[in-house]
């Protein structure tokens, strides 16, 4: 018989050994953990298959049969040239005599040299060529810079120079000491964010990674924020006549945290990873496959953000963005298309938030509401140096660091005066 002591007994050793099993889960490191692709847990947002395979993409070129019109402005963009074969119609700088050399000291140089056998950088001593490394990838569109990839049996490495274009000229690669170096190896997450898919064929815990050259989707393509189009391709093309967009994803009926989550894969900094890059689709919840810890903590003066790397991160410390129930990426951006530069087209996107708003700020009065209306930018979105993107080039003494739009949406001071100043010239003259 179990007396009322015992039962007692028994009940308080239950809820001791039910602490001790919360306590020790209370204590376990915050660590992330690298998950093999076979416990990630099955995506339901998207219809996407979790292990998706080169075979499951259709490649952008079946897209434009339906979609003529995007996929032509689609493939002037920044996403679609991101990365591409090194093939000379792709490369920007130049490979003419007096062009091509970029120069560490009167001893050491390189040179841009097309041969018979491909493309290369050639590393030159007193005179004496050392080494040739031949163009594989180029990475960047090439608007502010593009930098170059080379392979090595299955494992690709970026090679010593840059195209700045800026300057016109070829430039130590970014974050390269003054000497030539050439093992710096490209992960998968690199690749992650400047391709569209990549078939990794090296062991999960092997760093850097071994590719397929063959199994390579270069470019941010539609599928990337799709998903694998293989299966939608192969519907229509036997259901040509179906109307309801079957086996691919429509972001815009996605949540407005999935849609951010897929701008912040590649513009939400250097993320932590929990799982195997090419894993994470669209849909998918960020916070899986990645630390986001980061993301949220930024703001103007958070000083390891880059305003080239994490655009996510200073947008979501915005004022637009924290007092907006629906403001994403493509509040601002339609990617479809290349409108960089078009700086009236999108102050007329702000200001459907935001209009009126200068009739009473004092050093505003004086400047007419139609030069506001089409430059909110410029004073709104400072130009700043990038942490990340400082380039070298000959007989420069000093690197340059490049200059991207913030997307700390607020009021630079400097730059309104700028502004204003700038206007008021050009009604001097």
């Amino acid at each position: 018989m179990i007396t009322r002591t015992s039962r007692a007994l028994f009940i308080i050793s239950i809820i001791a050994f039910c602490i001790m099993i919360f306590s020790m889960c209370m204590n376990e490191t915050s660590e992330p953990e690298v998950l093999p692709k076979d416990t990630l847990p099955e995506q339901t947002t998207a219809g996407i298959k979790k292990d998706i395979d080169f075979q499951d993409f259709a490649g952008s070129s079946k897209c434009q049969k339906c979609h003529a019109d995007i996929y032509k402005d689609h493939i002037q963009t920044s996403h679609f040239s991101t990365s591409a074969q090194a093939l000379k119609r792709n490369i920007k700088g130049s490979f003419k005599k007096g062009e091509n050399i970029f120069t560490y000291n009167p001893d050491l140089y390189v040179a841009m040299e097309k041969r018979d056998t491909g493309l290369y950088q050639v590393v030159y001593y007193k005179g004496e060529e050392k080494i040739a490394l031949q163009f594989g990838l180029t990475i960047g569109s090439g608007t502010k810079g593009q930098s170059f990839m080379r392979w090595q049996d299955n494992k690709l490495f970026q090679l010593p120079l840059t195209y700045y274009s800026i300057a016109g000229k070829w430039a130590n690669s970014p974050g390269f000491p003054n000497k030539v170096q050439y093992e710096r190896p490209i992960t998968a997450r690199c690749m992650e964010c400047h391709t569209t898919y990549a078939d990794i064929i090296s062991p999960a815990e092997m760093e850097p990674e071994e590719f397929d050259r063959n199994r390579i989707i270069l470019g941010v393509d539609c599928e990337k924020c799709h998903g694998s189009g293989a299966e939608h391709v192969k519907f229509y093309s036997e259901n040509p006549n179906e109307k309801e967009g079957k086996y691919i994803t429509n972001p815009s009926k996605l949540t407005r945290q999935q849609n951010l989550d897929l701008c912040a894969l590649c513009h939400g900094g250097r993320l932590e990873r929990k799982a195997p890059s090419f894993t994470y689709a669209v849909g998918d919840s960020l916070s899986v496959f990645f630390n986001t810890n980061s993301l949220n903590k930024t703001g103007r003066n958070y000083i390891s953000v880059d305003v080239h790397g994490n655009q996510y991160g200073l947008m979501s410390a915005s004022k637009c963005f924290l007092k907006s129930n629906t403001m994403t990426c493509n509040s601002c951006h339609d990617i479809h298309r290349n409108e960089r530069g078009k700086t009236e087209l999108f102050s007329t996107r702000c200001q459907t938030c935001h209009s009126g708003e200068h009739k009473k700020t004092p050093q505003l009065l004086t400047v007419p509401e139609s030069a506001i209306k089409s430059n909110c930018i410029d004073c709104h979105m400072a130009l700043e140096p990038s942490h990340s993107i400082v380039l070298n080039t000959s007989g420069m003494e000093t690197p340059k660091a490049a200059a991207f739009r913030s997307h700390f949406i607020s009021v630079y001071n400097n730059e309104t005066k700028k502004f204003i100043d700038s206007l008021q010239g050009r009604r001097q003259r």
